[in-house]
């Protein structure tokens, strides 16, 4: 029973780390029904970029861990964030108005180009992060000790996803954003500026896959120029589960994408974890094709 809370705890860590990625996705699919296949190259920068912070300024050593950690999350996010609004402005608005198959290249095409520069600027190499970021201690909770980085990756991501969803729903650029997921004409005649609506989205997104792939050099302590292909799946795996294009789909899709995973590493096999991952999206989207929560969160206000 020990173990399987381990892999329990394990597997709700990653399962956020996917739900932030997936949330990018999803956002992106609501108000533009397209899949930003560069996402997860965005995620990849954020993962090098907080590497980079870490190893040029100390801002760990300087702060100390928590504060140094919390500076260097807002500055990723910043990073990564401008970066996405750059590549909607290059890659996807010339094009709105084009064939979706048009944008569908062009996000292949931004993914193949981010990708090859992080490799050119970093090399083909694995990264490691520092090891003496945080403290290595474990936290026993009724017997069971979960390591400190594990419950450090969790809880950022649930605040930043209920941060999120807040947002979404208790704010006036939040009410903008699902009006134009339902309906960008109608939004425009209500008066909603539709295209600033697109850039916060590619603000958004890609801010928190920035900081999914800053989580993920801390919990895993190294990264490499290609990890944004797998996680990137893995990610959109989890949007597809929860209902793509449905913000706290995209939550729960990541969150039991993770725990699937563990569990099916634990108990059958770290070779067939993906497999079986992908074997249980299959299994329900057959039964339930909209994903989990259905397809869209706009049409459940």
């Amino acid at each position: 029973m020990e173990e399987f809370f381990q892999q329990l705890t394990n597997g709700l860590a990653v399962g956020g780390i996917y739900a932030l990625i997936a949330l990018g996705y999803t956002m992106v699919y609501g108000v533009l029904k397209l899949i930003n296949f560069a996402h997860g190259d965005l995620f990849t920068l954020g993962a090098y970029l907080g590497l980079t912070l870490l190893t040029s300024l100390g801002l760990s050593g300087r702060l100390g861990p928590l504060l140094g950690l919390l500076l260097l999350a807002v500055l990723v996010m910043g990073f990564v964030a401008l970066t996405g609004a750059l590549l909607e402005r290059a890659a996807y608005r010339p094009l709105r108005q084009s064939p979706r198959l048009s944008a569908v290249v062009s996000a292949l095409g931004a993914s193949i180009f981010l990708q090859n520069t992080i490799m050119l600027i970093y090399g083909a190499r694995i990264h490691v992060y520092p090891q003496d970021i945080l403290p290595k201690v474990a936290i026993e909770i009724g017997g069971l000790s979960i390591p400190l980085v594990r419950i450090l990756v969790f809880v950022v991501s649930l605040l930043l996803m209920g941060a999120l969803f807040l947002f979404i729903q208790r704010t006036r650029l939040g009410t903008a954003i699902r009006a134009a997921a339902i309906d960008q004409a109608a939004a425009r005649l209500m008066g909603i500026n539709v295209d600033q609506v697109i850039l916060i989205v590619f603000l958004i997104g890609p801010g928190l896959g920035g900081v999914a792939g800053l989580l993920v050099g801390l919990y895993y302590g190294q990264v490499n120029f290609t990890m944004g292909w797998v996680y990137g799946l893995k990610a959109f795996t989890a949007a597809i589960l929860g209902g793509i294009g449905n913000i706290p789909g995209a939550m729960v899709g990541g969150l039991i994408l993770g725990v699937i995973e563990a569990l099916g590493a634990a108990y059958i096999s770290v070779a067939w974890k993906d497999a079986i991952a992908f074997f249980v999206l299959i299994v329900i989207l057959i039964v339930r094709p909209t994903g989990l929560l259905g397809e869209r969160v706009a049409d459940k206000i």
